[in-house]
């Protein structure tokens, strides 16, 4: 027993969950709130305004991802917390 044991350990049980460069639930309820708008409405222009907001928040949700890719759980996480942890402490 002079070795010692490995055990490999995959990247991909531990990797962040992205989808197209960003939070998947993020980008893909983008993506459904977009293409409600779009079929609801029907109309071209509205088609064009949810592309662009489409891609714009892909963009965004992508910087995102770089910084952090659990950043939006991180957020949401503080928010619950707030009133716990108080930016100054108790006297």
């Amino acid at each position: 027993m002079s070795q010692l044991r490995r055990t490999p350990f995959y990247r991909a049980f531990h990797r962040a969950n992205l989808f197209l460069g960003g939070e998947r639930k993020l980008v893909m309820f983008t993506a459904l709130v977009c293409a409600g708008l779009i079929i609801s409405s029907q109309s071209w222009w509205v088609t064009g305004i949810c592309a662009v907001l489409w891609v714009v928040f892909l963009g965004l949700f992508r910087q995102m991802a770089k910084k952090d890719p659990y950043l939006s759980q991180v957020y949401l996480r503080h928010i619950q917390y707030q009133s716990y942890y108080p930016p100054k402490p108790r006297r």
